[in-house]
């Protein structure tokens, strides 16, 4: 059986690669032609969690398994939030064909969806980026989103200021871009085009009064039901594209918390990033309207690219 560690997943599955993968990969979600359950958490406490994300590719293709850990305390620790493993079945045999880092393979497919949204809903001429949270997931969105629209300059804000400086420093270095690091979320968002959140907020820290009319919104820090990042006035103000409806409608935390406070109903989700993607589903609709791409992260994305990694092998090739 092929293992494929972190490293060689950081090597190889670069974003040329992950973004049409995934990109395909949610097309063929949203006609149907794959396979799979909702995501199963076991809460361990202090907002620690297990989660079980089983899928297919299809019939007779690929399937199997992502096993995940999410230990935020981790990232202050220098050791990623995210481990686990993604297990990759032959479609033919039913054989167990290889094992993927799950935590590395995680932190590029999900920006590379958000970049993925991005090109499909943010305005053609959006250029500047604000960033929410400076953990792993903001250098990757930082990354995937620069590989979609040509960005003049980035802005940043985290809990903590000196953090979110350095992670500006290192961001502005990496990418040759001004990047400026904030103290106040709505300084940070004031001027932005395309806004990630990538953080671990239990409560709102963004409103929808701050965000300017014609923002597109990548909203990917809470994967469950729970944890919010927007306020109820965003939700009920943007067009509201999921990456698969039937699972934020069960544990998109935005949506429910709008939708409980009896502001919205299941409509307000009116479709699929797939389905957009696919022309089935008209996107962006006005230069001025505010679109929100809600991100929990679908095992489809963690097979496409567990597949496009083994495949491209030495071993898988013979």
């Amino acid at each position: 059986m092929r293992v494929i560690d972190r490293d060689e997943v950081a090597a190889r599955l670069t974003y040329d690669i992950c973004i049409p993968l995934v990109r395909r990969a949610m097309i063929a979600l949203s006609r149907g032609e794959t396979r799979q359950l909702l995501r199963q958490i076991i809460q361990l406490g202090g907002g620690r969690m297990f989660g079980t994300m089983p899928g297919a590719l299809g019939e007779r293709a690929m399937f199997g398994c992502k096993l995940v850990s999410v230990f935020p305390e981790n990232f202050a620790k220098g050791v990623q939030s995210h481990q686990g493993v993604v297990v990759l079945f032959d479609g033919e045999s039913g054989a167990p064909v290889c094992v993927v880092h799950a935590g590395e393979l995680t932190a590029i497919r999900t920006a590379a969806a958000s970049a993925v949204a991005t090109d499909a809903l943010a305005r053609p001429d959006a250029t500047r980026l604000a960033i929410l949270g400076y953990g792993e997931q903001a250098l990757t969105h930082a990354r995937a989103i620069s590989e979609v629209r040509p960005l003049s300059d980035i802005t940043v804000w985290g809990r903590s200021f000196e953090k979110a400086q350095a992670f500006a420093d290192e961001l502005a270095a990496e990418l040759d871009l001004p990047v400026a690091a904030f103290a106040d979320v709505q300084d940070t968002v004031a001027e932005a085009d395309i806004i990630c959140t990538v953080t671990s907020a239990a409560e709102p820290i963004l409103k929808g009064a701050w965000v300017k009319p014609g923002t597109h919104l990548n909203l990917v820090g809470s994967s469950f039901a729970g944890p919010t990042e927007v306020d109820d006035d965003l939700v009920v103000r943007s067009r509201f594209i999921a990456d698969y409806r039937e699972g934020v409608l069960a544990q998109g935390a935005e949506f429910l918390r709008a939708k409980q406070a009896g502001l919205i109903g299941d409509d307000h989700v009116v479709g699929e990033i797939g389905q957009v993607l696919d022309g089935a589903l008209p996107g962006r609709q006005s230069p001025d309207q505010i679109t929100v791409y809600k991100s929990l992260g679908h095992v489809v994305q963690d097979l496409a690219a567990a597949q496009a990694l083994y495949e491209a092998s030495p071993e898988a090739r013979g």
